[in-house]
């Protein structure tokens, strides 16, 4: 058996054709979403990171805001800057780029946030709110990896109803939020979580009708981990240097060889990658389409 590769860039530059469009109907009636990021010091990574997000935004349409502080800028300057944020109409959605420098105060930059400008979806009030809606319509905004996940089984339709998802990992990006999502009625999954702590995690992953793996551990999901047909997403990063080339390369926490028993894989990187930045797109979009309300 090999398995079905669950594309990422497919999946993610339909869903930019998509945004494309309602961009172009939000401009009609006189709004241009606008998605703005902080970048705090001038990190290698980081820059690589928010360029990326810029050049998708302009190519959609959005209105991209830039805003860098020096890396020694002060918490008082940092804070500053997010009430400009969020006081800004023209722009509905924004990001702070992790990592900040080591003096600035990262939880209580990312609580300053206006929940409903939040682009990552991580907010702890936009995360209770989700904790306490399991039945009704969405109206804010969603993690974006988790709901990456989501929407690229979705598209390949894969359906999630009644299937049994082991959550491998417990970070808040991923691992703490994707079940709130996964037992909404709507999708109706069940949810097991483990992570680097439990006891025998093989015998979790072995009952799995989907792995969503996420510990950010080179290679933990190995093929006699996985059932037989099972949807593996390999979406935690571990970073290491080439030997041969001295460049840095990345590692999932899929084993290569789980494609010759899993019935669907989705890649790392080139899988769930290219969706968390389609769906933080989309959580702009949505801001903005909610101003009409």
């Amino acid at each position: 058996m090999t398995a079905q590769v669950l594309d990422g860039k497919a999946a993610s530059a339909a869903i930019t054709h998509e945004l494309t469009e309602r961009v172009a109907a939000l401009k009609e009636r006189g709004i241009t979403p606008g998605i703005a990021t902080v970048l705090v010091g001038a990190d290698p990574a980081s820059q690589l990171y928010v360029g990326m997000k810029h050049k998708r935004s302009v190519a959609i349409g959005m209105n991209s805001i830039q805003r860098e502080l020096p890396a020694d800028a002060s918490q008082q300057e940092v804070d500053a800057l997010i009430d400009e944020l969020n006081a800004d109409p023209s722009c509905h959605g924004y990001i702070v780029q992790l990592p900040l420098p080591q003096h600035i105060d990262t939880d209580a930059v990312l609580e300053r946030i206006d929940p409903a400008k939040d682009a990552d979806g991580l907010h702890p009030t936009n995360l209770g709110r989700l904790v306490l809606n399991v039945n009704a319509p969405i109206t804010t905004p969603l993690p974006c990896t988790p709901r990456g996940v989501i929407e690229l089984l979705l598209r390949n339709d894969y359906d999630l109803n009644g299937k049994h998802v082991v959550v491998v990992g417990r970070g808040v990006t991923i691992g703490r939020s994707i079940g709130l999502l996964l037992t909404r009625r709507e999708i109706n999954a069940t949810v097991t979580q483990v992570h680097t702590g439990t006891v025998d995690m093989s015998q979790y992953l072995r009952q799995a009708d989907v792995i969503v793996a996420s510990a950010g551990v080179k290679h933990l999901v190995k093929p006699e981990d996985v059932k037989p047909g099972a949807a593996v997403l390999d979406v935690g990063v571990t970073r290491e240097e080439d030997p041969e080339t001295g460049k840095q390369k990345v590692y999932g926490d899929a084993h290569p060889s789980v494609a010759d028993v899993a019935g669907y894989l989705s890649p790392n990187p080139g899988g769930v990658g290219p969706m968390t930045v389609a769906l933080l797109m989309t959580n702009v979009v949505e801001a903005a389409e909610r101003t009409l309300d």
